[in-house]
């Protein structure tokens, strides 16, 4: 299993790509392609449990870690990811210490937290690595926190506090609207509030992390501090490519 919570604690660049289809197909070209991590998006994306099970087997041996974001703060979906072999949770609409706090005592087994343990599941080898998986999983598996309302920005340095918040993570489109800005992610107030995010990470050792929607925008983001960046979506970049392509062909019609 590649995990990447070190590197990401070392302030490492780290690449992502977003997947939302669904898709086992889509997630095994994303490993391929040699990104850092894959987002396997269960917030919004169609997906259920044996749809998670046969994306995280298309990783495979790629060293490239799975991300799932769940669809809530709650123990049964970070026990049926992380069972699967997710290498780290990403959580929702964190919003106040008490959040943080609850999701971390979810990731972790006892006496750090509560997920129940397990022999048989995939990330303990069917029962093959339990042993190495239960001693190492609690400094191994990554904790990616959304901030994505003002109620967050408003507690985000004790957010910032708690042991096992290892990502700050701006979900853009939700705080750009939760701010007044919908969409307007180059807006010097939005910028100024990328930059508070991107600080408090830093001095409290953590990762900031961001999804952006196009490439252009990785310089400033990173100019920023964040270092743990996804750009696009399997479905984006489907969508996008179906469209040039159609427009291109349609010039030819009478």
């Amino acid at each position: 299993m590649h995990f990447i919570r070190e590197s990401v604690l070392s302030a490492e660049f780290l690449a992502g790509v977003w997947c939302n289809l669904s898709s086992n197909i889509t997630v095994e070209i994303a490993a391929a392609a040699g990104f850092d991590w894959i987002l396997i998006d269960q917030e919004h994306g169609p997906g259920d449990t044996k749809t998670l099970l046969g994306q995280l087997q298309a990783v495979g041996q790629r060293p490239c870690a799975p991300i799932v974001r769940i669809a809530w703060n709650e123990l049964p979906l970070f026990k049926r990811a992380l069972d699967l072999g997710a290498m780290g949770i990403m959580v929702p609409f964190i919003e106040t210490m008490a959040d943080a706090k609850k999701a971390v005592s979810f990731l972790r087994y006892p006496p750090e937290g509560v997920r129940g343990a397990a022999v048989s599941p995939r990330a303990a080898g069917y029962g093959t690595r339990f042993e190495s998986y239960f001693s190492d999983a609690n400094r191994n598996l990554l904790s990616v926190h959304q901030i994505e309302t003002v109620k967050a920005l408003n507690n985000l340095d004790e957010i910032a506090q708690v042991d096992g918040v290892d990502v700050l993570f701006v979900g853009p489109l939700d705080l750009s609207i939760s701010v007044g800005k919908p969409k307007r992610f180059e807006d010097a107030e939005f910028l100024d509030i990328l930059s508070k995010v991107a600080r408090c990470a830093k001095e409290h050792g953590k990762a900031a992390g961001i999804l952006l929607p196009n490439v252009q925008l990785i310089d400033m983001v990173h100019a920023l501090g964040f270092t743990f960046i996804a750009v696009g979506s399997d479905s984006g970049i489907v969508v996008e490519g179906m469209q040039r392509n159609i427009a291109a062909l349609n010039h030819y019609k009478s």
